[in-house]
């Protein structure tokens, strides 16, 4: 398919480093504990070398953890088709993201459009377990995770494009996308606001199912945020408040070590014991299981979050998820990225989640490379068609910035006349004298 984006090739992907990160990974639980080291025999280890960044040169940390009884087969367990999903569905991500960059620069989307590029496994990894009928809560991050939620690629397109056709009708943009139909309940601007709402959906389900006796009533919800997030009070009143009445809600966060231009280790202080601040550490705090998981394995954050669900719709409570995962761009378009170092940059690009999971794949038999080939051909169609569906989508009608303002449409006021604005002659057009 030639380029439907004024006749320019079109950027791929297909450059991302297919270099696999040499420092050994893993997954630290803390109660239940479930344990992975993703080289050699896979066995369960003491101290386990968790990637961090210091302020001035990558490095490690260890986070002692105990001796657990892990499963071997466990992370290697998937069908093809299983595999096809993942790999599909982590490649739109990134190349719905890198197409939203080069609109974002022909000025075809306004305002802040912050990118998921990098933390692919995190998004695919969770949400790919989820029922249509779950829940998920996103950040201003939230492009990626609609996609994982099955969301259609071309109207949420047209919503950064402020069209007529986009899943908010225009009026979302980039960091406030939102389908009932597909159970996501939001992309929210400010840090932390997303978390309780989240939390009352999974409050919901319990009533749902204990109040009103609706067995069907079994599904959970996931909030998704940052580690700049996790220094906010609404997280902790939520996580407390998850675990007082053991609600279906899972908490994950994605920690990409800086929250805008921050650094994570110099805005938050050490957990006891550590040189470095662990988010996960604080689940215990509450009653919940704390999980630490490799971010940029889609198979270990996706073994972490089916037990997660599992749990959660099983009435036995909460979990919080922390997925150390990078970002490869600056935290919007808008962001020079200047602060983070290049040896930084280059560490993380290296664990690239997509061409890991592809070699896994390949090797595994899972995969060939025509179905490689194949997947890739329709991300790339399907990406360029909803570029082309929101370029010719009708921009909104000014009559609908009037809608879902008030519930009442008394609130608009009363008129000069006497009369209630919203009953003048061109009001619902746009076109009725405002004083």
């Amino acid at each position: 398919m030639t380029s439907t984006t004024m006749n320019t090739p079109l950027c791929r992907q297909h450059n991302r480093s297919t270099i696999r990160m040499q420092t050994p990974t893993a997954v630290s639980v803390i109660t239940p504990t479930i344990c992975r080291n993703g080289r050699a025999t896979r066995t369960q280890r003491k101290a386990l070398k968790v990637c961090a960044v210091a302020a001035d040169k990558v490095s490690s940390t260890v986070a002692e953890i105990p001796k657990v009884k892990t499963n071997k087969a466990k992370l290697g367990e998937m069908s093809p088709e299983t595999a096809k999903d993942i790999y599909r569905d982590m490649f739109l991500g990134s190349e719905f993201e890198e197409m939203c960059a080069q609109m974002y620069y022909r000025g075809k989307m306004f305002g802040f459009v912050h990118l998921y590029s990098g933390q692919e496994a995190v998004s695919t990894g969770v949400i790919r377990n989820l029922r249509k009928d779950d829940y998920i809560c996103s950040t201003y991050r939230d492009h990626v995770h609609a996609l994982s939620k099955n969301v259609p690629a071309k109207n949420i397109m047209a919503e950064l494009f402020g069209k007529k056709t986009g899943i908010c009708r225009g009026q979302g943009g980039s960091m406030h996308m939102f389908s009932a139909e597909h159970g996501l309940l939001g992309g929210f601007a400010f840090i932390g606001e997303g978390i309780p709402i989240g939390l009352g959906a999974a409050y919901k389900i319990k009533y749902r199912r204990e109040a009103l006796h609706d067995e069907k009533a079994d599904q959970v919800a996931v909030n998704f945020f940052g580690d700049g997030t996790a220094n906010n009070g609404q997280f902790y009143e939520c996580l407390n408040m998850a675990s007082l009445y053991k609600l279906p809600c899972i908490f994950v966060v994605e920690n990409n070590l800086w929250a805008i231009g921050m650094q994570h280790n110099r805005a938050t202080n050490p957990t006891a014991g550590d040189d470095s601040p662990f988010i996960y550490k604080k689940g215990p705090a509450f009653g919940m299981p704390g999980i630490l998981v490799d971010g940029m394995d889609v198979r270990k954050v996706r073994e972490v979050a089916t037990e997660a669900i599992e749990r959660a719709r099983r009435g036995d409570g909460p979990t919080l998820i922390e997925a150390q995962t990078y970002r490869f761009r600056g935290h919007s378009l808008a962001d020079p990225d200047e602060l983070r170092e290049k040896k930084e940059k280059d560490h993380w690009q290296a664990r690239d989640p997509i061409p890991q999971f592809r070699k896994f794949a390949l090797e595994a038999g899972l995969m060939s490379e025509a179905d490689v080939k194949e997947l890739e051909k329709s991300v790339i169609d399907e990406v360029e068609d909803a570029v082309k569906f929101a370029d010719e989508s009708p921009k909104p009608e000014k009559g609908q910035l009037l809608e879902n303002v008030f519930a009442d449409p008394k609130g608009f006021g009363v008129s000069p006349g006497g009369g209630y604005r919203y009953e003048q002659p061109g009001f619902s057009s746009g076109t009725a004298a405002v004083s």
